[in-house]
């Protein structure tokens, strides 16, 4: 019989591990965060998903200059997440605008009076 054909390969798990490349995971998070602030920050969400995918990225930054992983990811993190928070404080500002220009408005007899209502108020600012 021949001894190769009964011999198992001996799987060393500790050095299987290291040789796999790290994973930033703080950056992948970073940028998920980002993405979704940035598509909801017009219903004023994104912004505090902003702020937290800011943090996340901002540590995933620190983690990729430690490592060397996944530093373009926690860029495009803190990136998106920037935006998201600026998109979410222009759509605040625009609404509040909206609001204090359209307030004679409010409380209208039908949808069409107060859409000729607001045509009113926005025309004469």
């Amino acid at each position: 019989m021949n001894i190769q054909e009964t011999e198992t390969p001996l799987r060393h798990t500790a050095f299987a591990r290291a040789d796999r490349p790290r994973k930033n995971g703080s950056a992948g998070a970073a940028v998920v965060l980002g993405v979704i602030g940035l598509s909801t920050s017009i219903v004023l969400v994104g912004g505090l998903l902003g702020v937290v995918g800011l943090a996340v990225g901002i540590v995933a930054l620190v983690t990729a200059g430690r490592t060397g992983e996944g530093r373009g990811r926690a860029i495009t993190g803190v990136v998106t997440s920037a935006l998201a928070i600026v998109v979410s404080v222009l759509a605040t500002v625009l609404l509040v605008w909206y609001a204090d220009n359209t307030r004679d408005c409010y409380q209208p007899d039908s949808l069409q009076q107060y859409r000729q209502c607001v045509q009113q108020q926005l025309s004469r600012n």
